[in-house]
């Protein structure tokens, strides 16, 4: 039985990936920052299945004991800030975490465990203003938030030491991948969990951001797959993982509308204090080198994701007023 160590395993990919390693026979230890509020939501249905453990990407010597100790055979980095929002607010924060986070998990497997084989979670916000259109694995960044920032130090960094000390190290540049487990302050699942309320009588208006962006988007139940695959292959790479379309937020606002008869025109309103300081205006990612040297591809299409989280927050507001 592999073992695998997933940092942020009570997120959105990590509760994916969780319930996809148990499947292909893991002992999944999920490794969580100590805090007097963690949200275990998310896991609840394999929180007996894994183990919970305590580590924290500040602190270097948590990192070292947690590789000594579980002695795992994959180590897959999902732990970050990572609501690009608030990076402008926590810049520092967000530097320590989702920067040099990832370089004290890489020295902690350097120093003890040498052959455990590590995923990175890079984002297609490293390609901020992009460069050209489809962004693959060899287009130049230009990140346009702290965030973005950030991913390209936790990626380059992996690259580094890859090629420095001979690791089995991969980074995914994963493009936006979504799912009823996402959070709400996620411009997908706020549209979404908006629909649901304003279906259901209990708001009447939604406010957004900028409509004109256009973004990739998939299903992160699809996306920890090809995490997986990425750690099985011959040789460490780093990948794109894409759909290779892309879609507006108001296509998506029309989408998500639609699947309950209503007419986004009717309840969307653009608010400016929902735009970004710098905006990212088109990412769209080529899933080719994904699909020729892993086998992978998407199997839920935009409509697909958009009907079954509209579909989720409706039954999930539908329990809470009963």
């Amino acid at each position: 039985m592999p073992t695998a160590i997933v940092t942020g395993v009570t997120g959105q990919d990590g509760s994916y990936l969780a319930d996809f390693l148990l499947s292909k026979g893991y002992r999944v230890v999920g490794m969580v920052r100590r805090s007097s509020t963690v949200t275990f939501g998310r896991i609840e249905h394999i929180q007996d299945d894994i183990e919970i453990i305590q580590g924290d990407l500040h602190d270097q010597s948590s990192l070292v004991s947690v590789i000594e100790e579980y002695r795992p055979d994959e180590v897959y980095n999902l732990a970050a800030q990572s609501f690009v929002p608030t990076s402008w607010k926590q810049p520092v924060l967000t530097g320590e975490v989702t920067a040099l986070g990832v370089t004290r998990m890489m020295e902690a497997i350097r120093l003890v465990k040498p052959d455990t084989r590590f995923y990175q979670a890079s984002s297609s916000e490293m390609f901020g203003k992009v460069r050209e259109v489809p962004q693959t694995e060899a287009t130049p960044f230009y990140p346009r938030s702290p965030y973005g920032v950030a991913k390209v130090y936790g990626h380059w960094i992996t690259v580094n030491y890859r090629e420095s000390y001979n690791l089995f190290a991969c980074s995914g540049i994963l493009f936006n991948h979504e799912s009823p487990r996402r959070g709400l302050e996620f411009v997908t699942r706020k549209i979404t969990h908006g629909v649901a309320r304003i279906k259901l009588g209990l708001a009447q208006e939604l406010r957004l951001g900028n409509l004109e962006s256009q973004r990739d988007w998939g299903f992160a139940g699809d996306y920890v797959e090809a995490m997986w695959r990425m750690l099985q292959q011959d040789a460490p790479d780093d990948y794109v993982v894409s759909t290779g379309v892309t879609h507006s937020v108001r296509a998506f606002c029309e989408a998500a509308f639609g699947h309950v008869g209503l007419n986004y025109e009717d309840y969307v309103i653009q608010d400016p204090r929902f735009y970004r300081p710098a905006e990212v205006d088109l990412l769209v990612g080529s899933p080719e080198h994904a699909r020729k040297k892993l086998g992978w591809q998407p199997k839920v299409s935009f409509e697909g994701l958009v009907e079954m989280m509209v579909d989720a927050d409706l039954q999930l507001l539908g329990r809470e007023a009963i």
